[in-house]
């Protein structure tokens, strides 16, 4: 007839739920976001570089102020292969950064003659180049080394110039160009590159 009191608790107990404290939840979620926003910038750095394209010695396959995303890992891995567009430390002065295409390997021997470059005495089919090159010239490329040239062949500094690139100045592939958004694409690679047979 009359109310057990002795059974019944006198407060019931309160949850912590994530509704009654916003505040935290939400300094919880900005320290979250901070901590995987920096964890994500350095692995994006770690693995890529962006650069600037800084003059024409590209063209027409990059264009002046155009920025490109290159591979840090690519020939930590591997090896550059003939056609790759590459990014490297100038060998004469390692502040600077260059961009241009491997035409040598190491161990092989160019030859510009009468606007055709040839590797190991085959002509190398360029599709990619601004003008036949109006230099002429040998080179041995030596091991642990690439010989590299500016697709617009007649305005560009490269190893024709000042020598071969060795390995270790290599900074990475150049892979995307993804600044002015009308240039937005793949830069090209080594497919179109062939030495004959």
């Amino acid at each position: 007839m009359y109310p057990d009191y002795q059974n019944t608790p006198l407060e019931e107990p309160i949850e912590n739920s994530p509704k009654e404290r916003p505040f935290l939840n939400f300094l919880i979620d900005v320290l979250e976001t901070l901590i995987l926003s920096v964890v994500l910038f350095f692995l994006i750095n770690a693995l890529s570089a962006r650069i600037k394209v800084d003059g024409s010695s590209m063209e027409p396959t990059l264009h002046n102020g155009e920025f490109i995303l290159v591979s840090k890992v690519g020939y930590k891995l591997g090896e550059p292969e003939r056609g790759d567009v590459v990014v490297f430390d100038f060998p004469r002065n390692i502040t600077q950064e260059y961009i241009k295409r491997v035409i040598g390997l190491p161990g092989e021997h160019i030859r510009v003659d009468g606007g055709q470059v040839y590797v190991d005495g085959q002509p190398v089919t360029e599709p990619y180049i601004q003008a036949a090159p109006m230099y002429q010239g040998d080179w041995d490329v030596p091991e642990g080394m690439i010989f590299v040239l500016g697709d617009n062949r007649n305005n560009s500094s490269d190893s024709h110039n000042w020598g071969m690139v060795p390995m270790e100045n290599l900074v990475g592939k150049a892979l995307f160009i993804y600044w002015p958004p009308e240039y937005w694409g793949s830069v090209n690679q080594a497919s179109t590159v062939s030495a004959s047979d």
